[in-house]
C-alpha cells in the first residue's frame, strides 16, 4: 500500500495563500493581544478581526474541520493537518479560521447529536466565531480518570438535576456554552456509566469558583475554572448522544483534534527550529560561528530529525483517518501523537533558549513560554503517561506469548530448526523446555 500526503495545485495554492497571510494579518494580533483569544471581542478588535474571519471565508478556508453540510469544506485530515502546521505558528490563527479549539470538538459534538434548537442557538454562532464554548470534564478528585468522576446527573421526571464539581473547564468564564461529562448511571460499566449534557452558560446552579491561570498570565485573562455544579436541573433534551454515551460522543471531539494539535505543534517546532538556526548563523564566539561549534550542530540535528520523524508520524495517521474513515482503528497512533509531540516540542524549545543563552531566558524571546508550553501539553487532554498505556495495550494486542519457557526466539532452537529444514536433522543440541523433560 502507497502512502501518499500529496495534495492537488489547487490546495497547495491555498497553503501559500494561508502562510502569507497569516504572517502578514495574523502574527500582528498575537503581539497586539497576546491574551485575548477565547474573549468576546472589542469593538476595536470586532473592525480588524471580522475582516479577516471574512477573508478566510472568501478562500474557502473557514472551519475546514467540518464537512461541507455544516459550512465547512471536508477536505479530509491530510489537508487540515498541512493547514495546522500553518496555524501552529500563531495564537490567534485558530479562530480566524474558524477552528478554534474547545471549540472545533465542541462544534463536532453539537453537529452530529445536537437538537435542531440546539444547532440554531449554539452551533451557529459558534460557527460564525461569534462565541466560544467550554468543555468540562477533569475533576478535582480524579483529574481526568473518568473511573472515579463522581459529578453526577439524577432523573426527575423530564429533567435532570447535576450535582458535582468539575476542574480545568478552559474558558469557562467567557462561554455561552458548555458541555458537561457526568455520571448518570452509577451501576454501569465504565464506557456506559456517564452521558454528555449541553447547558447554556446562565443556567441556575453553574457557579465558578475560581479561574486558574496559566504562569505569566494576568488576572483579567485566566481562564481555567473550578466549577460547582449545584442542582443544576436541565430538560432531558439537554442530553448530547443519549443516555450512557458519553464515550461514544467524546470519541467525536477527541480523535481528530489530537492530530491538528500534533500539526500545529510542528508548526510551532519548525519556528523554533528556525530561530536557532538565524542564531547559530549570527553569532561569533571564541573565533567562529556558533553553528561551527559541533555541540551546537547536534542540538541542530536532534531537533530536525526528531520534527522530521513527528511530520511523517502525524501524516501518516492523519492519512490512515482519511482511508479508513475510523478513528478507533487509528486509535494507537493517535494516541501516539500525544506522546511524541509533548516530547518533541519540550527538546527543541529546551534548545532553543539553551541556544540563545541569557536572553532566551527573558521576555524578550518566546522560548520560556514554548517550555511552559510543552509542559501544559503533556498534561492537557491526558498526561502523555495515559495515552502511553494506549499505545502499549494495542501494540501488544498484535501479539502473543510464548507456548514454552523460553522465548521462541531462542538461537539453538531457530538453528536446530534451520538445519532440520536444510538438511534433514538437526545437529545443534535444542534447549529443553518443561514439556520436553516431562514427556521422557
Amino acid at each position: 500500500m502507497a502512502f501518499d500526503f500529496s495534495v492537488d495545485p489547487e490546495f497547495q495554492v491555498k497553503l501559500d495563500w494561508m502562510k502569507k497571510f497569516v504572517k502578514e494579518e495574523i502574527k500582528p494580533l498575537d503581539l497586539v493581544w497576546p491574551h485575548d483569544v477565547f474573549k468576546k471581542f472589542t469593538p476595536q478588535q470586532e473592525a480588524i478581526i471580522a475582516p479577516l474571519m471574512q477573508a478566510v471565508r472568501d478562500q474557502d478556508l473557514w472551519a475546514c474541520h467540518l464537512g461541507p453540510e455544516l459550512g465547512g469544506q471536508g477536505y479530509g485530515q491530510v489537508k487540515l493537518a498541512l493547514m495546522n502546521e500553518i496555524l501552529g505558528t500563531t495564537s490567534w490563527g485558530p479562530r480566524i479560521f474558524g477552528t478554534q479549539a474547545p471549540d472545533t470538538g465542541n462544534a463536532e459534538i453539537l453537529a452530529h447529536f445536537g437538537t435542531p434548537e440546539q444547532k440554531e442557538q449554539f452551533l451557529a454562532p459558534l460557527l460564525d466565531g461569534k462565541i466560544v464554548s467550554c468543555f468540562s470534564m477533569t475533576e478535582p478528585q480524579g483529574g481526568s480518570d473518568p473511573g472515579i468522576f463522581t459529578t453526577t446527573a439524577v432523573k426527575d421526571g423530564e429533567f435532570w438535576v447535576i450535582n458535582g464539581r468539575k476542574i480545568w473547564s478552559s474558558n469557562a468564564r467567557w462561554a455561552s456554552f458548555f458541555i458537561t461529562m457526568v455520571v448518570t448511571e452509577p451501576g454501569a460499566p465504565l464506557t456506559k456509566r456517564m452521558s454528555m449534557f449541553l447547558l447554556p452558560a446562565d443556567t441556575p446552579g453553574i457557579n465558578i469558583a475560581y479561574n486558574f491561570g496559566v504562569e505569566g498570565e494576568g488576572p483579567d485573562d485566566i481562564s481555567e475554572a473550578l466549577i460547582h455544579y449545584e442542582n443544576v436541573r436541565v430538560h432531558e433534551s439537554a442530553i448530547l448522544g443519549g443516555a450512557g454515551n458519553a464515550f461514544a460522543v467524546a470519541q467525536t471531539r477527541l480523535g481528530g483534534g489530537r492530530v491538528h494539535h500534533g500539526m500545529r505543534t510542528i508548526g510551532r517546532c519548525q519556528e523554533l527550529l528556525d530561530q536557532m538556526a538565524e542564531r547559530v548563523l549570527s553569532r561569533t564566539t571564541k573565533g567562529e560561528l556558533m553553528s561551527e561549534k559541533q555541540a551546537i550542530q547536534m542540538k541542530i540535528a536532534d531537533s530536525y530529525i526528531e520534527l522530521q520523524q513527528l511530520r511523517l508520524l502525524v501524516m501518516y495517521t492523519a492519512w490512515q483517518i482519511d482511508q479508513y474513515q475510523d478513528y478507533y482503528k487509528v486509535r494507537k497512533d493517535i494516541a501516539a501523537i500525544k506522546v511524541q509531540m509533548t516530547r518533541v516540542y519540550n527538546n527543541i524549545a529546551q534548545r532553543a533558549l539553551n541556544i540563545h543563552g541569557a536572553i532566551g531566558t527573558s521576555t524578550a524571546l518566546p522560548f520560556v513560554q514554548a517550555v511552559r508550553g510543552a509542559a501544559v501539553m503533556g498534561l492537557a487532554d491526558g498526561p502523555t503517561e495515559v495515552h502511553q498505556v494506549t499505545v502499549s495495550k494495542q501494540v501488544l494486542r498484535d501479539y502473543k506469548g510464548s507456548p514454552t519457557t523460553f522465548p521462541t526466539y531462542l538461537i539453538p532452537n531457530l538453528k536446530a530448526d534451520a538445519e532440520e529444514k536444510l538438511f534433514g536433522k538437526s545437529t545443534t543440541p535444542r534447549v529443553p523446555d518443561r514439556t520436553d523433560l516431562q514427556a521422557k
